[in-house]
């Protein structure tokens, strides 16, 4: 089941993505946790042709802008993959 509140509806259009760490901690603070996620964005660039538009990375959330031909299926994998 979803946890999520909000559907992606027009899966193939730009969207605007937040993933939060669990409770707000500090996790990106590490450099090795930040390479983690970029090595799993471009990991996903080239598997299922995401386009990333930009990101941005603090200390303990992560913004996305963000397009994909199955972009549910591709975020379900984004989060698979850097869980």
């Amino acid at each position: 089941m979803c946890r999520a509140r909000y559907k992606i509806v027009e899966v193939k259009q730009p969207h605007f993505i937040t993933c939060t760490v669990l409770h707000w901690l500090p996790f990106f603070t590490r450099p090795n946790s930040v390479q983690i996620i970029i090595d799993c964005l471009n990991h996903l660039k080239d598997s299922d042709g995401l386009k990333l538009y930009g990101f941005v990375i603090l200390e303990n959330h992560l913004h996305l802008i963000l397009s994909s031909e199955d972009l549910p299926k591709t975020i379900q994998k984004f989060k698979s993959y850097t869980a």
